[in-house]
């Protein structure tokens, strides 16, 4: 690490405000010289609010940043660019169906003499780039063409190609295999050799610990603490994250299997590009169990939870529910005559109306049933009283059941979501990503009261790209990959690295 005095990057007294929130509160940090900082906090904490003042998308109430002790104004994101900063956002800024040089040139364009792009001289740029960091792409692939880690890298790439000298990482690591975290972390450790400045933002404990030199950790928008990996451990962590001491592992009893809940016969799908995305998927949940799904988003995850859940129609094969052909029936037949409940991955768009109250989202499956309804009329007062045990029973912190769910943080929309699907007499549970981008607190919350319902003699069927969510609450564990389950894993046979592999394609038994 360097040994200059002089910070890469300093934020002074940073404030913002929004309509009745303050944002960040205050806050001061400082990214020195060759330093990997790791950025951590709850949702609702502030993390983004300060990287997109940092990266010039928003503009602080109050406050200073300075790069290599020289103030700067950051008006845009071209300003922070030409300052040397670079942002790798957690959903990627490329567009598809153009190629790696075309993506990485985008707004910075090389041009030849006679007006057209200078593809040839990119791509060698982008070739000395890879060479020199490791960072091993194709300038000529097509984005879409590529697996998320390759395109995680072109975004690295694009970042250096600007000639940046502090890279803000937000949740690099989400999408991604262990093997290609791995291969993240080895750039990581380059890039700092290098001498590039690091701000790492994210949610898993083992990974900030195992990356980072330093680490703050903000909560309610201000800086509540700084400690280093050699003073911290994961438990430290989370109670500086919360505010109070959060139980990381799962408690859980052996699984006692009971009889065939949910069973999907030789499965067949297309995505919404018509493309085959299930191809010829089995197997079989029990009551009283989880079965996982783990896999790299992407490889027909998402789509076997809309066929089973009835949003998207099946080509063949079919979904048995309590024994009950149930394939293309409709979405209220699988709720309720198949005694089913689903949070779904993408709650903004299949788990809650952000515009309607929270009372309302939490009837959204039974607001046509008694006590909520009798005939067409609609029961306020049940609906209400309904609304208020769930908010207590479930933590979501609102204030009041009438609040529009669209304001509450992603943590309370979740929660609000889990109640809503866990507060009914229910035989079969889908959770898909039920824990993706919210908080040690909420997660903690949520993964017990996962296995509460494993332990009712519900059928689990959890599908998420977190391998350790997978590993700690499943009894089984299917690998999804291109469509395929290519193995059902017992949990005590699973380890990361055999997981891991089969995630990325390579079978038990298989050379590498």
């Amino acid at each position: 690490m360097s040994n200059t005095n002089v910070p890469a990057l300093e934020v002074k007294h940073i404030t913002k405000k929004f309509p009745g929130v303050i944002a960040n509160d205050d806050v001061n940090l400082a990214l020195n010289k060759g330093e990997i900082l790791a950025l951590l906090g709850e949702n609702g904490a502030g993390k983004s609010t300060l990287m997109n003042i940092i990266y010039g998308l928003y503009k602080p109430t109050e406050g200073e940043i300075y790069v290599n002790g020289q103030k700067a104004e950051m008006h845009n994101p071209k300003d922070a660019i030409a300052l040397g900063i670079g942002m790798v956002h957690q959903h990627f800024q490329l567009v598809p169906v153009m190629t790696v040089a075309e993506n990485i040139m985008l707004g910075a364009e090389s041009v030849k003499k006679n007006g057209l792009l200078d593809i040839k001289k990119v791509a060698q740029e982008i070739t000395e780039l890879s060479h020199r960091y490791h960072l091993d792409v194709n300038p000529y692939a097509k984005v879409e063409d590529l697996p998320v880690g390759v395109q995680q890298r072109v975004e690295i790439i694009k970042a250096l190609y600007r000639e940046a000298e502090i890279l803000i990482l937000d949740e690099p690591t989400a999408v991604l295999t262990p093997q290609e975290i791995e291969g993240l972390f080895e750039i990581m450790k380059r890039l700092q050799a290098q001498g590039k400045s690091i701000i790492f933002i994210s949610h898993k404990l083992k990974e900030v610990l195992y990356i980072s030199d330093r680490i703050v950790v903000l909560r309610n928008g201000k800086v509540v603490g700084e400690t280093t990996p050699a003073e911290a451990t994961q438990e430290k962590l989370a109670a500086m994250m919360v505010g109070r001491e959060v139980i990381l592992t799962v408690e859980k009893k052996p699984a006692q299997p009971g009889e065939v809940v949910l069973e999907v016969k030789d499965l067949k799908a297309r995505s919404d590009l018509g493309e085959s995305a299930l191809r010829g998927v089995s197997f079989k949940v029990r009551e009283g169990e989880i079965l996982g799904v783990a896999g790299v988003q992407g490889n027909g995850q998402t789509e076997l939870v809309e066929v089973i859940t009835s949003l998207r129609k099946a080509d063949g094969g079919q979904v048995l529910i309590n024994g009950q052909d149930m394939t293309n029936a409709s979405p209220r037949a699988i709720t309720q005559k198949g005694q089913s409940s689903h949070v779904p991955e993408d709650r903004h768009a299949y788990g809650m109306v952000s515009t309607y109250p929270v009372a309302d989202n939490l009837v959204l499956n039974t607001y046509n049933l008694p006590p909520f309804a009798k005939g067409v009329t609609i029961n306020r007062p049940a609906i209400i009283q309904h609304a208020e045990e769930l908010i207590e029973k479930f933590d979501v912190r609102t204030p009041s059941p009438l609040t529009r769910a669209g304001s509450l943080s992603g943590g309370n929309q979740q929660k609000m979501v889990v109640a809503r699907e866990f507060s009914r007499p229910i035989k079969l549970l889908i959770a898909a990503q039920p824990t993706r981008g919210i908080d040690v607190g909420s997660i903690e919350f949520i993964h017990n009261q996962i296995v509460a319902k494993r332990d009712e003699g519900v059928a689990v069927l959890l599908v998420s790209s977190e391998l350790d969510e997978i590993m700690s609450l499943s009894d089984r564990i299917a690998v999804m990959y291109k469509g395929e389950i290519i193995d059902i894993v017992p949990r005590a046979e699973a380890t990361r690295e055999n997981i891991g592999l089969l995630m990325a394609g390579v079978k038990r038994g298989e050379k590498i």
